[in-house]
């Protein structure tokens, strides 16, 4: 959580008064998180995960991208309380910047990230051929779940670029290779371009052609193979909640490599607000795998039945940790 341990003996009661007052908004914030999003997420995720996996045959293609979104959104649930209860100015030693420990959960958080940004954008792309073009099984459910496999090895060579970054930063004084590659702001700016602004222009573009493809009136509206309304509803909700929550984050980052290019650095009463929204941007982006397998869930008509035909196989034997959705599917059903 965030604490004060930036403040020194030189800060008047006024600044102090400050960083008091926002650590306690944000360590609020953060035992809300902990307590409440992070084990509703855990669960969400992994029941979207194992219910569509189990009924493979009716997946369809945003089934296939947000069980990739879940998968991503499992790995920033592993990471999150460590990160959430272990910042480096707390003086935790695992959340040191120069231990590997650090390194290694910062490279999968910006690999998570990017599965989840792209995953979105590619459904918004995805969407707009499946009604532009239906049943010519260009974004089936095979061709999807190749996308994904694409996905995650791009995501995992972008990030050994920012990798190379951070391990040379480590490591300059014993390599000599690493000596012009000490720059962490270069491997945030590399997050930045390839984690937002390319995904944000995918999907702005996506939507301009979807919602001009929407107005016209074509004979391919009663087409019975087009995907369930319900679905552009879903996309909507699901890529506005992503950026929502990940702009911040990404604002943040920006601001701290513009800085860090010019060799400035925050003092005083600016380093408190800096570190606060910055920690606080980290809780939103945290919160996307909370919010989405959420909306998932109550979005998505067929998720209800999948479920309950889960749960018939199971026998009642999954009752522990997400006991509540048997009532809730119970429900649905009657």
């Amino acid at each position: 959580m965030w604490s004060c341990v930036v403040s020194n003996e030189t800060d008047d009661t006024s600044n102090l008064q400050l960083c008091q007052n926002l650590s306690l908004i944000l360590s609020i914030f953060t035992l809300i998180y902990l307590i409440v999003c992070f084990p509703i997420g855990l669960c969400y995720n992994a029941l979207l995960l194992v219910v569509n996996l189990y009924n493979k045959v009716s997946m369809t293609m945003p089934d296939v991208y947000f069980v990739n979104i879940a998968i991503a959104g499992l790995v920033l649930n592993i990471i999150a309380p460590i990160q959430l209860l272990g910042p480096a100015y707390t003086q935790w030693a695992v959340w040191d910047f120069n231990n590997e420990v650090y390194i290694t959960l910062l490279i999968l958080f910006n690999i998570s990230s990017l599965v989840i940004m792209y995953s979105t954008t590619l459904l918004s792309l995805d969407y707009y051929i499946e009604c532009a073009l239906p049943r010519t099984y260009m974004s089936s459910v095979y061709n999807t779940k190749h996308v994904c496999g694409f996905i995650w090895g791009g995501a995992v060579l972008t990030s050994f670029s920012s990798l190379l970054f951070y391990v040379c930063n480590h490591v300059s004084t014993k390599i000599i290779e690493c000596s012009k590659m000490q720059n962490k702001e270069a491997a945030d700016a590399i997050m930045v371009f390839i984690g937002y602004v390319v995904p944000a222009i995918a999907v702005f573009y996506a939507f301009v052609l979807i919602l001009r493809i929407r107005k016209e009136s074509t004979p391919l509206d009663q087409e019975s193979g087009r995907l369930d309304p319900s679905v552009h509803r879903l996309l909507l909700a699901s890529v506005s909640i992503q950026f929502v929550l990940w702009t911040p984050y990404y604002a943040i980052l920006l601001v701290h490599t513009f800085y860090g290019m010019q060799g400035k650095h925050f003092y005083g009463q600016h380093a408190k607000t800096y570190y606060f929204l910055k920690d606080l941007s980290e809780l939103l982006a945290f919160s996307s795998s909370f919010a989405m397998p959420l909306m998932y869930r109550h979005m998505n008509r067929n998720f209800s039945q999948k479920l309950s035909r889960l749960l018939k196989k199971l026998h009642g034997g999954s009752n522990q940790g997400c006991s509540h959705e048997r009532s809730v599917v119970q429900q649905v059903v009657t």
